[in-house]
């Protein structure tokens, strides 16, 4: 849920080329997007994989955080809470292909706690002065939201495998084959000697320290 002060001065006009992504269904593969540039400015970041499939039921991600080095989480903070302040992997999800006004947002920290909750951004920016609200999901595990979470310390990495009701979007059991899709993927790398400052990096990367641009999520197929 990373927002600056500074970017909430954004304005809603925003034009810019996104990427695109073909996901499979999980039987057939996956899909997968990679970044190892920060945002705003394109400096070294470290590289960062999502995985994107789905099955008759559910989008499956599965999140790689690359030559991790801090492990930054806070062990006091749970479901819904602001795990996005200390090191976090992100998706945002909405079914269709303009830039929306409300989605998905899902986090998952080292320590597998998560936030998911949808988003009213109707600026579509989060412009200072315009309207937005946050509602929780409050009962992820029994709604089928669920994640798994591996470190490995001696290799720099955590991987969090996430599974996304396809019915919080309306598409019905075995419906999601030729589904269009908008999301962007964020990761935030952190450590105590640099709390609260972070460094950003996405899939798509928006022009301000603010995630939730929408102009800039990306295309993602249902193939």
């Amino acid at each position: 849920m990373k927002a600056t002060v500074g970017s909430l001065l954004a304005v809603a006009s925003v034009a810019c080329a996104v990427p695109s992504l073909d996901a499979p269904a999980c039987s057939a593969g996956k899909g997968t997007v990679t970044y190892n540039k920060a945002m705003p400015d394109p400096k070294d970041f470290p590289p960062t994989q999502v995985d994107v499939c789905y099955d008759d039921t559910s989008i499956h991600l599965i999140f790689t955080a690359l030559e991790e080095t801090n492990f930054f989480y806070n062990d006091t903070l749970s479901t819904n809470d602001p795990i996005w302040e200390y090191e976090v992997m992100e998706a945002f999800i909405y079914r269709g292909t303009n830039d929306p006004q409300s989605y998905l947002e899902f986090e998952v920290s080292p320590n597998n706690v998560t936030f998911q909750a949808w988003i009213y951004n109707p600026s579509k920016v989060r412009a200072a002065g315009a309207p937005w609200d946050t509602s929780y999901l409050t009962d992820p595990l029994t709604d089928g939201l669920t994640a798994e979470t591996t470190l490995d310390r001696a290799a720099g990495t955590w991987v969090s495998s996430a599974t996304v009701p396809l019915g919080l979007f309306n598409v019905d059991a075995g419906e999601a084959k030729g589904t269009a899709w908008r999301m962007n993927f964020f990761r935030t790398v952190e450590s105590n000697s640099t709390f609260p400052n972070q460094l950003l990096g996405a899939w798509s990367p928006t022009n301000a320290s603010n995630f939730h641009m929408t102009p800039f999520f990306g295309n993602v197929n249902f193939v």
